[in-house]
């Protein structure tokens, strides 16, 4: 609102340089933008849905379903592979939303698994899977971890309505 304020408030000839700046700029864009072929065909496989993307810096981690089976997966967008999560994947559970840090050695997570919904953060260097308590109590919904791995946001639903919860994580 304040933009529009502002705009309609300058005068006549701010107006049209503004106006035909924002179109000129548009038009150098040009061309329609397009998947890069290379990785795509990492994740775009007919057998497969993929589903909330999350890019850390070189790192892309998404949620595929094969098979009618939900899982987490990474892809080194540098090396064009898709790096193994030992410990991670468990076929009891659910994953609902994944991010992770801009170095691909953090991943934050929230899944379904029985009758609870959990957060977690994985440290794929050391193979390791670390539950995070929400307190207070609240039920987590989506994550999205800083470039850093340090801090995490997580979406809560607490009392009938929706939190963001922002958590500093420990160094180790």
């Amino acid at each position: 609102m304040i933009m529009i304020t502002r705009y309609l408030t300058q005068p006549a000839f701010l107006r049209f340089f503004s106006f035909f700046s924002c179109i000129g700029l548009a038009s150098c864009m040009g061309g329609s933008i397009r998947p890069m072929p290379e990785l795509s065909g990492l994740i775009s496989q007919p057998t497969r849905s993929y589903r909330e993307p999350a890019l850390g810096n070189k790192w892309l981690a998404t949620l595929v379903n094969h098979q009618g089976k939900e899982k987490i997966q990474l892809v080194d967008l540098r090396g064009k592979r898709i790096v193994g999560l030992p410990g991670l994947n468990r076929s009891d559970s659910q994953p609902i939303s994944v991010s992770v840090s801009a170095d691909g050695q953090r991943l934050a997570f929230v899944r379904q698994r029985a009758d609870q919904t959990e957060l977690l953060l994985y440290r794929r260097e050391l193979g390791t899977l670390q539950r995070l308590e929400v307190s207070p109590k609240g039920v987590p919904r989506r994550v999205s971890l800083d470039g850093a791995g340090r801090i995490l946001a997580v979406q809560v639903s607490r009392n009938g309505g929706w939190d963001v919860d922002v958590i500093r994580l420990s160094a180790f």
